[in-house]
């Protein structure tokens, strides 16, 4: 049977993808596990692929086309002469009303009849495999469509003549649609927490768990109009559209620096037994960089101070068991945070192989979702650009960052004598309301005594 390919929601925070390539043309044959097509996410480019066999019967976007999570991109089926006439109206109906399935119409009524209580919900019938069709307020769901229709609820009023409520409509991922199935959930009555409400899986198990979901507030008023108002291009300027990663990156980092009340605690290490501790792992043949040290010195530190390895949750302070240290790697259109996961128990020349392995992947654009999601603390690190100290926006909802700056041989004094020494500056960008000042001190005093004592890290 026929049914719409969708564009996949790669990451929690993917709301649009592009597609860069179709691996497949129409007409041909699939097997589980083929490449589909090519999609940048608001991460990386990924090979999408099919579970099922089948046929490629019609492609619904174009490369370049930048499609909503949820929306098809494409028809499948069992055979190459099957009928999709329905699917590519339903799929003209989709796009008109703006990726999600327009209301259905409301049928003509009687004179009103005299209020009576509402009668009690009547189960649908099963279908030829015993399953119960998936539906919403009485109406039957397309599970393959990510927007759900819009239904005008009919709730109680102020008065007799006041306005019905506006009608609203239920977002829901894939995964959260199945989840609500195989547990026998209306997912209409499940509260979401993702973008824009859309339910999603957790919100799910959390509903069948009874656990209340955490809300976040009612949307505030529109801003009023822009004091500055946005550039336009004047003759001869090159105008770059933004790419999928970098409006995300725009958007996280804005949310951060509005939300988050920060502060910046700045300090300077002696890298001197750094610098030795280095050359002899060099000279054994073990190719471990300066980052990888600094790494690993900050994994041990948040075990000695995990207070630090946190996250703000308006009503509790979510403390993390793991930790999983993101490193910063610059890319051309943006930056990407692959995560070293156990930082805090991984040996050193693990967490250098990582390191190598993951920015080869972010510069390829090939590292999977669980390869850049989840860390709870971030280092940025432009020493190797020549930059001598910087702050850094938080990646949320960590708590914590750390900016590293470049290590260089200054004049020091010891014992009231002059000579030389290698130096470097880290500043720590703390949100203050999981971090106050003397926490984030003492944070930096345990990566301080991993830098200046690195046989420690053995």
């Amino acid at each position: 049977m026929a049914e719409f390919f969708e564009m996949p929601q790669a990451s929690p925070t993917m709301e649009v993808g592009t597609v860069l390539a179709w691996k497949k043309a129409e007409g041909d044959t699939l097997s589980p596990q083929d490449v589909l097509a090519e999609v940048e996410t608001d991460k990386a480019a990924m090979e999408i692929e099919v579970f099922d066999s089948g046929v490629l019967l019609k492609i619904l976007a174009n490369e370049g086309d930048q499609v909503p999570a949820g929306q098809p991109i494409a028809i499948l089926g069992s055979s190459v002469d099957e009928d999709i006439s329905d699917l590519l109206a339903e799929f003209e109906r989709i796009k008109s009303s703006g990726g999600s399935k327009p209301a259905a119409e409301p049928e003509p009524s009687a004179a009103p009849a005299p209020a009576a209580s509402p009668p009690a919900p009547v189960a649908a019938a099963p279908t030829t495999t015993g399953l119960t069709p998936f539906s919403w307020a009485g109406k039957t769901v397309d599970d393959s469509i990510m927007e759900m229709p819009t239904f005008t609820v009919a709730l109680p009023t102020a008065s007799p003549g006041a306005a019905p409520l506006p009608a609203g409509k239920v977002r829901s991922s894939p995964a959260a649609r199945a989840a609500a199935r195989a547990q026998r959930i209306e997912i209409g009555t499940v509260i979401g927490t993702g973008p824009r409400g859309r339910v999603t899986r957790a919100d799910v198990m959390r509903h069948a768990a009874g656990v209340p979901a955490m809300v976040a507030a009612a949307p505030a008023p529109a801003p009023a109009p822009r004091a500055i108002p946005l550039p336009t291009p004047e003759p001869g300027d090159e105008v770059i559209p933004n790419t999928n990663m970098r409006s995300t990156i725009a958007k996280r980092l804005k949310a951060a620096y509005s939300d988050a009340p920060v502060f910046f605690l700045t300090t300077e290490f002696k890298c001197d037994a750094m610098v030795e501790f280095r050359t002899d792992l060099k000279a054994n043949g073990t190719k471990v960089s300066y980052n990888d040290i600094v790494i690993a010195a900050c994994g041990r530190a948040l075990r000695d101070v995990p207070e630090v390895n946190a996250a703000w949750a308006e009503d509790s302070i979510i403390q993390r068991a793991a930790v999983d240290i993101g490193m910063a790697v610059a890319l051309p259109g943006g930056l990407i945070t692959p995560v070293i996961r156990g930082a805090d128990t991984k040996a050193l020349d693990a967490i250098a192989s990582d390191t190598r392995s993951l920015a080869t992947k972010a510069k390829d654009g090939k590292l999977s979702p669980t390869e850049y999601t989840g860390s709870t603390f971030t280092i940025s690190n432009l020493g190797m650009k020549g930059i001598n100290q910087f702050t850094a926006i938080i990646n949320p909802p960590e708590a914590c960052i750390l900016a590293v700056g470049g290590m260089a041989q200054v004049p020091v004094v010891v014992d009231g004598s002059l000579s030389v020494g290698w130096r470097m500056k880290v500043t720590l960008t703390c949100d203050h309301r999981v971090v106050d000042g003397a926490l984030g001190a003492d944070f930096l005093a345990a990566v301080r005594r991993y830098i200046e004592q690195p046989d420690l890290l053995s």
